[in-house]
């Protein structure tokens, strides 16, 4: 098959294989590339969604772009299964093979360091939640039989959702710090906007842990054990652990 170069990740040597039915971004089964010891992982793409021009009308289309991040993902996923893999931003693209090996030629140094700091190790995502309204048992006021019994019910449902709030945060902080403890490194990343993210409730806590692949099941014990301590007493507050992820937050390469 002809056409660009799209590069996933960049990994050390490994034996394992990957999944026989394993397709990438536009169809094409990745493969390896191996340069100076270090492997690109690759696939074929069309020129006329990945040449520069009509690269930059697409990444407009948010359908392609969602399929797209989607193909790249499955690829990382897969790899992050039998290797520790560097993950390079969504659309690296290169004329041909050549071009990934000057690119891999100019990065080695970087490229090995990055590595070996992150071999053997995966990412866990946990974000904290706050919600409030009938969905976390709330009991609904009486109908106010008055202007001021109205701005009462109104003062103390204002209270109500701030010590909820106030609480959300306490446990955030106590779980963050509890994680990164344990964690080898952490990361703390901007709330997510509920408007973008399509995710009920108010974003507390957004984190990501760096943690021993071999590590992971007692992490994720250490999550459920902290969540169950408080929101059983706190049915608005929600944990959301996701992964184990390619090490993204801990790369110095943007996804």
């Amino acid at each position: 098959m002809t056409g660009l170069r799209y590069v996933y990740a960049v990994c050390h040597p490994f034996s394992a294989p990957l999944q026989a039915q394993l397709k990438g971004v536009a169809g094409d089964p990745p493969r390896l590339l191996t340069h100076h010891g270090l492997i690109a992982v690759v696939s074929h793409v069309p020129e006329r969604d990945f040449a520069e021009e009509p690269l930059r009308r697409r990444l407009e289309d948010l359908d392609w772009l969602t399929e797209t991040a989607r193909a790249h993902q499955s690829v990382i996923d897969a790899l992050t299964v039998v290797t520790t893999p560097l993950p390079l931003r969504l659309a690296t693209v290169f004329r041909d093979d050549s071009g990934v090996r000057v690119m891999l030629e100019a990065r080695e140094d970087d490229f090995r360091r990055t590595l070996d700091r992150l071999q053997g190790r995966v990412e866990w995502g946990v974000k904290v939640y706050v919600e409030t309204g009938p969905e976390t048992g709330e009991t609904p006021a009486p109908k106010p039989a008055s202007g001021r019994d109205y701005l009462r019910q109104r003062r103390a449902r204002v209270r109500s959702h701030e010590d909820l709030w106030q609480r959300t945060e306490e446990f955030a902080n106590r779980l963050h710090a509890t994680l990164s403890a344990y964690a080898e490194n952490s990361r703390l990343h901007a709330p997510q906007n509920p408007a973008l993210s399509g995710v009920a409730g108010r974003n507390v806590l957004n984190a990501a842990y760096l943690v021993p692949r071999d590590h992971s099941e007692e992490f994720v014990e250490l999550v459920d054990r902290t969540k169950d301590e408080t929101t059983m007493d706190s049915p608005g507050i929600r944990v959301e652990l996701t992964g184990p992820w390619a090490a993204y937050s801990f790369a110095g390469e943007e996804a």
